[in-house]
């Protein structure tokens, strides 16, 4: 594994902390009764969403940098394609946390198009890596 894929992956399990505490901070809003969160469908699901993404996307990646520097891809293509991977598991959960910041919000706002461009991000590291594996 090149020192840069390295880097990235370790910046990706420190990570794994923050995405715990976010855990850890919507089971207190449960267990406590928040206003603005259980009685907030819109807001529950949203956060519940970004919350479950940013874990799948963090070990995605992750197993995704194991094979990447397996490819034949030039310095340039491996550092774009480590930043597709991740950008994905920032954009997608900013975008379903932020569409819906305040305890009243009852549709998101325009933050949710955050979640479409992370999920590009997602679909063209993926298919840039796999090509590069060919």
């Amino acid at each position: 594994m090149t020192p840069e894929t390295r880097t990235t992956a370790a910046i990706l399990i420190i990570t794994v902390g923050t995405i715990a505490f976010g855990g850890l901070s919507l089971l207190m809003q449960l267990v406590r009764r928040i206003p603005g969160y259980l009685d907030n469908p819109v807001r529950r699901a949203l956060w519940t969403a970004g919350h479950a993404h940013a874990g799948v996307l963090v070990l995605f990646a992750l197993v995704a940098l194991l094979y990447l520097d397996q490819s034949d891809y030039g310095d340039a293509m491996l550092t774009l394609v480590r930043v597709l991977f991740v950008a994905a598991p920032i954009l997608m959960p900013l975008g379903f946390f932020l569409s819906v910041v305040r305890p009243t919000d009852t549709k998101p706002n325009k933050l949710i198009y955050l979640v479409p461009l992370g999920g590009a991000s997602l679909t063209a590291g993926t298919l840039l890596l796999g090509i590069g594996l060919l």
